[in-house]
């Protein structure tokens, strides 16, 4: 068995993530850190908790003598690092958490795994030889895009707002920790996910909910905000890939090739929720344009072609595919 530390596994990703890999995975036992915050439920895991192989504590992992206690307890011998402070309006009203958590976080983390792995610089201990650091980002540190072209892994960083900036500083940390330590890590920039156990705040959630509330659907601005969406299973088998097969100090972009305005997301989910729930007007008539965001990037889009091309994934879902299950899974919860 090898124990894997994972860390905020009680949020969207992370809680998608762990009863996959558990059942993908015999010969792993995974450590589950998570502070339990607004985003985070354990609720998210109850498929997981009768399972011998999880283990879950909950706390920060801004906690040094709390991380260094889980090393050296578990004998921690990979880290998959989801934890992070994610929503964008929130950084903008309150950034000081987001740096909190997003970079000196991540550095504690960086900083336990090379203590407890390897002897000196480029020198692994014998019984920590591949032992791997695997950090979850996200695309929003490119920047904004243009009406063409995509992001690619050599795109320079252009972070537009707290969130983005803080989670571009946690990559530079962690590719720091690579090349002047040798340790072994890897960075995955995902697009946009959706799918189930996403947070309420997040805009296909927001819509469905508003929705069958019979409150207005809040559109930012003039909706034409355009986002790559990636159903969030897809990104899990990603991570998967990339923790077992990529190479070490390289960074792998996750996209679903699913770019639609916030807009077209909301019409469809109206459509949807017409067919499912039908009424006597459409759910289209609740959808309403409210004041932008501040510093709102206008475009997203993936070029997953490293990924595809180097570890042989590809998304089993389409938007069309994956939108079904997601508004059915919401129709369940909130009703």
């Amino acid at each position: 068995m090898k124990n894997l530390l994972l860390t905020g596994t009680a949020g969207f990703i992370g809680s998608n993530f762990v009863p996959y890999f558990l059942e993908k995975y015999k010969d792993y036992v995974l450590i589950n850190l998570d502070l339990l915050t607004y985003a985070g439920r354990l609720e998210n895991l109850k498929e997981c908790q009768n399972n011998p192989r999880f283990k879950f504590i909950r706390g920060d992992i801004c906690n040094q003598e709390l991380v260094q206690f889980l090393f050296e307890e578990y004998n921690i011998q990979g880290v998959i690092h989801f934890a992070a402070e994610s929503h964008v309006d929130n950084s903008i009203k309150n950034p000081e958490i987001f740096i909190q958590t997003n970079i000196n976080g991540t550095f504690n983390l960086l900083n336990i795994a090379y203590k407890h792995w390897m002897k000196k610089p480029f020198v692994y201990k014998e019984k920590y030889q591949n032992c791997r650091f695997h950090h979850i980002s996200t695309d929003e540190v490119y920047g904004t895009l243009g009406e063409c072209g995509f992001f690619t892994e050599n795109t320079p960083y252009a972070p537009n707002s707290p969130y983005s900036a803080s989670k571009a500083s946690s990559d530079m940390l962690v590719r720091s920790y690579h090349e002047t330590y040798g340790l072994n890590t890897i960075i995955t920039n995902c697009s946009n996910n959706y799918g189930p156990k996403q947070h309420d705040e997040k805009l296909i959630p927001t819509i469905i909910r508003n929705a069958l509330a019979g409150n207005k659907i809040p559109i930012y601005g003039d909706g034409k905000n355009i986002r790559d969406w990636l159903y969030v299973l897809d990104h899990c088998k990603g991570i998967d890939l990339a923790f077992h097969d990529g190479r070490s100090g390289h960074t792998y972009n996750i996209g679903g090739r699913n770019e639609r305005t916030n807009l077209q997301i909301a019409y469809k989910v109206c459509e949807l929720l017409d067919q499912y729930r039908p009424k006597d007007i459409s759910y289209k008539a609740q959808i309403a344009f409210v004041e932008d965001r501040a510093g709102h990037d206008r475009r997203y889009a993936i070029d997953a072609s490293k990924i595809e091309n180097k570890l042989g994934w590809k998304a089993d879902e389409n938007f069309d595919t994956g939108i079904i299950k997601t508004v059915e899974w919401y129709l369940k919860k909130y009703e």
